[in-house]
């Protein structure tokens, strides 16, 4: 429990924002850095949102997350510094707090709200500091793009 506390309070100070977990179960173990989050797990920090059936969460020596890993049927919400805003699904994702990049994995579908714009793929990755993505295929299956364009007339 003392783990916990300690997380909650080392990822509020590090985002300056609450971050939420709320799930069926919860584990951890101080010496490997790793929180476990089991059962419809729903994490919330501002208007950001990410759903999973189970989340890890590994920290630092310091206490500051350095990964969070989001596993079966993730659903997402998440606004950039710029505020474009996306939401989408994945089988898994990653999420690197340092770098501010989230690799996706898995039946990805990833929007991009404000652009009207869509990746599909088998693995995205998105960086939201350096406002750049890529995407992969899986064997078989292409990366498909669908975004709206202006006619001038």
């Amino acid at each position: 429990m003392r783990l916990f506390l300690l997380l909650s309070i080392s990822v509020t100070v590090l985002f300056a924002q609450e971050l939420k977990i709320v799930a069926n179960s919860f584990e951890a173990d101080e010496k490997r850095g790793i929180s476990i989050f089991n059962g419809d797990v729903k994490i919330t920090k501002g208007t950001d949102e990410m759903n999973a059936s189970k989340v890890t969460i590994y920290i630092d020596k310091q206490r500051h997350p350095t990964k969070y890993i989001a596993d079966g049927n993730v659903t997402f919400f998440m606004t950039a510094e710029d505020n474009s805003s996306f939401r989408g699904k994945a089988v898994s994702a990653v999420f690197s707090p340092d770098k501010q990049e989230y690799k996706f994995i898995g039946d990805v579908e990833l929007y991009q709200v404000n652009e009207k714009k869509k990746i599909v793929g088998d693995e995205v990755s998105v960086n939201m500091l350096k406002g750049t993505a890529v995407a992969k295929g899986a064997k078989n299956r292409p990366v498909i793009m669908i975004f709206e364009i202006e006619d001038k007339k």
